[in-house]
């Protein structure tokens, strides 16, 4: 026979996980490959044939669940909820309007106190005669 010596049960041994487990994963793989009968291998174990037969299928059916196809590449990230969507451009939003409020407050801090000038007072197209009409409240 060519190529490499079969390996059996004690590849176990290079895998990674408790002694116990390696061994019970031993003995299981030892009653399949007709090394080790069912009822010797509880007695090694100490456990009956019904949880034998039990970690066997459990062995069994955790194999040939990683043997599966799976998609190709990394697996989709979960969607976010429309709350979620909904509170991150809420935040978002307030956030711009912080920064904007900061600026707006950075420029009046940097700015001179103007105080109103003649110019500006020339510019109000209301004579004094009609700001004092504006600034009088009717008296009932």
């Amino acid at each position: 026979m060519r190529g490499r010596i079969p390996v059996g049960p004690e590849v176990v041994e290079h895998l990674e996980g408790s002694q116990k487990a390696k061994e019970r994963l031993r003995v299981i793989l030892e009653t399949m490959t007709g090394a080790l009968r069912v009822k010797q291998a509880c007695l090694r174990l100490d456990i009956c044939e019904q949880r034998f037969r039990q970690l066997r299928a459990e062995l069994l059916q955790a194999a040939l669940a990683s043997l599966e196809d799976q998609p190709a590449g990394r697996p989709r990230r979960p969607e976010e909820p429309e709350q979620t969507t909904a509170l991150r451009q809420q935040l978002e939003a307030l956030q711009r309007e912080l920064q904007a409020a900061q600026v707006r407050e950075e420029i009046v801090l940097g700015l001179p106190h103007v105080s109103v000038s003649r110019a500006a007072a020339a510019k109000d197209p209301a004579s004094p005669s009609q700001k004092k009409r504006l600034r009088r409240r009717p008296r009932h």
